[in-house]
């Protein structure tokens, strides 16, 4: 018959486990596996940035047209000067060298040279940049906030009449083009039609002839449609998933147990419900930013926003090369970040994630 040694009594199996020295190993061991799923995570977005560059580099290229013949059209060139200047953009060079000589450029920060405005793409699209932000980044905040809002209403009273309206609304608005609902706005609040006078500018920035507050509200003017068409296109999404985390939650047991302590149905919805439900739509929302930077192309073009959107569709129709390359890797190179931001921090708000 053996004995128990003294290492194998549950008082000396407990403390192993609960002890200062149970807890260090247990510490240790969330922290490495926080690592591992960090640096998952990072080496995840590594390679998605990879695949941009090579993405951006191919794509682009086989857009038809001649960049050159482009920039000299109605010119008389002879052919050793367009040969100068494919020769001085690099154009010349095998297709290998021009991809190495971009990969090694971009990961310094050199862009390249814009073809039509001889200046180098970084200072073009930081110029840019601000335009696209503002207009943009209201209608992130706005539509995040009204899809959030509209989302909880309608889960908390499902199947009613509130619901069946903000949702069917959400989904026609979700359907339409933005470039049509953008052209529409413009002809009824712009131009102006039939009782309905023209009360906003039909595109720009800025009237020009502003000074301080007068030019804060020349801007927030200008912003109106834009701002109210990417809005009423783009709630929806948010909406919709606010809406379906919330019906999960709904029938969960603590919100009985909430209910059944007294708690009033409001407080129920505000202080437990909503908080588990917004999780989800946490990672949606970071999505969203990284939708900032890139702005909407043809929102910008419709209302001749001077923004990123209105510079992309300027450098495709040349094809600028080096400036729509730069832009799209900027565009994806933020919504990398974002995903990233978002899987890094989704583990804060939900500790089952990552383990």
């Amino acid at each position: 018959m053996t004995t128990a040694s003294p290492a194998d009594t549950p008082a000396v199996v407990a403390e192993a486990h609960t002890g200062p020295r149970g807890r260090r190993f247990a510490a240790t061991g969330r922290a490495l596996t926080s690592a591992r799923y960090a640096g998952g995570k990072l080496a995840g977005a590594v390679v998605s940035l990879f695949a941009v560059l090579v993405t951006s580099f191919f794509l682009f290229r086989i857009i038809p047209g001649d960049p050159v013949r482009t920039m000299t059209h109605g010119r008389q060139v002879s052919a050793e000067q367009l040969a100068y200047l494919r020769g001085q953009f690099g154009l010349d060079l095998p297709l290998w060298q021009q991809f190495t000589r971009y990969c090694g450029g971009a990961l310094t920060g050199n862009l390249g040279t814009s073809y039509q405005f001889h200046a180098p793409v970084g200072p073009l699209i930081a110029e840019k940049l601000p335009a696209t932000l503002l207009l943009t980044g209201t209608a992130v905040v706005l539509y995040s906030v009204l899809g959030i809002w509209l989302g909880t209403r309608s889960a908390w009273r499902a199947g009613g009449l509130g619901d069946r309206f903000y949702t069917g609304l959400a989904l026609t608005l979700w359907s339409v083009p933005s470039f049509w609902l953008g052209l529409l706005l413009i002809i009824t609040f712009s131009v102006g039609t039939g009782p309905v006078p023209g009360l906003f500018p039909t595109g720009g920035m800025e009237s020009g002839d502003a000074r301080g507050w007068g030019h804060v509200l020349d801007v927030a003017h200008h912003l109106v449609l834009p701002v109210t068409t990417l809005v009423a296109v783009q709630y929806a999404q948010t909406l919709l998933v606010m809406r379906s985390s919330l019906l999960d939650e709904m029938g969960g047991d603590y919100l009985t147990t909430a209910r059944a302590k007294g708690l009033r149905d409001a407080m129920v919805r505000r202080h437990h419900a909503v908080p588990n439900a917004l999780l989800p739509t946490v990672t949606m929302l970071f999505i969203n930013l990284g939708h900032v930077a890139a702005g909407s192309i043809l929102v910008e073009t419709v209302f001749s926003w001077p923004g990123l959107g209105g510079l992309f569709y300027q450098a495709l129709s040349v094809p600028d090369l080096p400036l729509v390359q730069g832009l799209f890797v900027v565009f994806a190179g933020t919504m990398i970040l974002m995903n990233l931001l978002a899987d890094l921090l989704y583990p804060l708000l939900d500790p089952r994630v990552g383990r």
